[in-house]
């Protein structure tokens, strides 16, 4: 390759979620992670969708959200339309999720979740 030429490679792993979720007609949410002293605060973007059609699983330490459209979107690109029918999304915490104290609110089509960190007290001997 001469110095002023440059290669592109396209991969498939990043190409594929992409197509999967067009064919399964799935929109992925803008979100935002904040963190906080002793909390996380993660926030969804869900317009035109109802509190009832929202739901929210996770795990250790990963909070994931779906929630169907009150109507279908349209969005047309390069001559096809898709119809979507739901948001959803995963977000990876940085540390474990304390799932008991979770709590959530839903105002205008945002979802805010806030997450308390995972606190192991520990004592150490001072010599």
């Amino acid at each position: 390759m001469r110095n002023n030429e440059f290669e592109f490679k396209m991969t498939l792993p990043i190409i594929t979620p992409l197509l999967d979720d067009i064919e399964q007609r799935i929109l992925s949410p803008l979100s935002c992670l904040r963190e906080y002293d002793n909390y996380w605060l993660v926030e969804f973007d869900l317009p035109m969708v109802g509190k009832k059609n929202i739901n929210v699983t996770f795990n250790q330490n990963t909070i994931a959200v779906e929630a169907k459209l009150k109507e279908k979107y349209s969005e047309e690109k390069l001559g096809k339309i898709t119809k979507f029918e739901y948001f959803k999304k995963s977000v990876s915490l940085p540390g474990e999720i304390v799932g008991k104290k979770i709590t959530s609110k839903f105002e205008k089509g945002r979802l805010e979740i806030k997450i308390p960190k995972k606190i192991d007290g520990t004592s150490i001997k001072i010599n």
